[in-house]
């Protein structure tokens, strides 16, 4: 698939490539029936209402993810050779062609290794680059945390303020979670700055759903924060917060059909140091962490900082792959679902969080029949069977990820939640 992603301004080509405009809306012809997408609009807009000044490169790092997040939903992966794996060709208008273009292969290996697409991307001039506000403000917050509505990132916004850390954090609003985004931002630390930043990407296409880009442009929202910080622009590296599990950040294929981006790989450490790889070289003085790599979730809820806080707002958190589907329910069969699940048994409280399916054990195709707690299952049985390291195999295997030793532990760890989750509810 073709995409042209640029600012308004752009000469676009009128080449059957997919039109995308950056930072506006695409216009609706006479006809009523535009045939551009847009993205970025009602962000741009909320960061120069709030008078930010951010790094050049770091909007040139948001333009990229805008286009790529549009790519993502532009194309079906039904229609595929495979059913799965989509082919891009991507033109993307920046600031800073000239230096983009050297890192073109190590940000395509970055995105095949995070949607399991083929990416051939081609970076030119003309790309936004808002002018600093008159009166910029600049945020006093030492560091940015990433705030998803969901309970990991619950956990470690409480985590850093009770350590004296005093983050700006940001939330990619998504339906049904952009109040309890604001609800969490102010009830912890005392209250903390919030930024709230929608993508909007739009097209006229049929929308796919598996979304395995979403985690880039959530990055780029809190790139682009922490250059903001008064921090940065006295020199300082400012940390980024990206508070995940470590056994859903690796999210190890469960079977041998679960391979490649049918686990997804948001927070995986492969992918989070190939970017950090990409803004080191960019001059972008922007750290990523997750203090919680090497932790698995119910060990995140044992030890979070403030228990009586935690206890109070935990049900309210979103874990579900499938929230919006069912009605901003949470399912209880997902994966993510199964997984906290499994971590509230091990932290030992009553988990009142409503699922539409409570039973796992249930036999039928909406309970223990169904694919993800059939996965689960079955690691299970393979893990007790061959043995744990047998099970993991090759999902460690990455040039990037460091050393092994520790997730090896934690996939133990945490697949030893999973597992006495389903001895509870019986499932076989």
């Amino acid at each position: 698939m073709k995409l042209v992603c640029a600012p308004q301004h752009y000469e676009f080509p009128e080449d059957g490539s997919l039109n995308v405009v950056l930072y506006s809306q695409a216009g609706v012809p006479l006809d009523g029936q535009s045939s551009r997408g847009s993205a970025g609009q009602a962000a741009k807009a909320e960061v120069i209402g709030q008078r930010l000044e951010a790094a050049p490169r770091a909007w040139d790092f948001l333009s990229l993810a805008l286009s790529v997040v549009t790519a993502d939903r532009a194309a079906s992966r039904s229609v595929s050779p495979d059913g799965w794996t989509r082919e891009f060709d991507l033109t993307v208008a920046l600031a800073d062609p000239i230096f983009w273009k050297e890192k073109t292969s190590a940000i395509e290996a970055a995105l095949k290794f995070l949607t399991t697409d083929r990416w051939h991307l081609r970076f030119v001039g003309g790309g936004a680059q808002p002018a600093p506000p008159r009166e910029p403000v600049r945020p006093d917050e030492d560091c940015v945390v990433l705030l998803s509505g969901g309970l990991d990132s619950l956990i470690g916004v409480i985590d850093l303020t009770a350590s004296d850390k005093r983050p700006f954090a940001v939330s990619q609003v998504v339906r049904g979670d952009a109040s309890k985004q604001a609800d969490f931002a102010r009830l912890i630390g005392g209250g903390l700055r919030h930024l709230q930043l929608n993508h909007n990407a739009w097209t006229p296409l049929a929308e796919e759903s598996s979304q395995r880009a979403r985690s880039l442009i959530f990055i780029a929202f809190g790139v682009l924060a922490a250059t903001t910080l008064n921090a940065y622009h006295s020199g300082a590296v400012i940390p980024l917060y990206i508070c995940e599990n470590g056994f859903i950040a690796v999210n190890p294929p469960l079977t041998g059909a679960r391979i490649g981006s049918l686990s997804t790989r948001t927070a995986h450490p492969e992918f989070l140091n190939r970017i950090q790889e990409i803004l080191d070289a960019a001059g972008l003085r922007v750290r990523i962490e997750n203090p919680y790599r090497h932790a698995t979730k119910g060990e995140m809820l044992a030890n979070c900082a403030d228990q009586t806080l935690l206890r109070a707002e935990a049900a309210r958190s979103t874990s579900c792959g499938r929230f919006q589907r069912f009605n901003y329910k949470h399912c209880g069969r997902c994966v993510p679902c199964q997984v906290r699940r499994a971590a509230f048994l091990a932290w030992g409280i009553q988990d009142t969080t409503p699922y539409v399916y409570e039973a796992l054990g249930k036999d039928g195709a909406d309970h223990a029949g169904f694919d993800d707690v059939r996965s689960v299952a079955m690691a299970i049985a393979q893990a007790t069977t061959e043995g744990r390291d047998t099970w993991i195999g090759s999902a460690l295997g990455y040039p990037k990820i460091g050393d092994q030793a520790p997730l090896r532990s934690l996939i133990h760890r945490g697949l030893g939640e999973l597992a006495a989750l389903h001895k509870i509810y019986g499932v076989k």
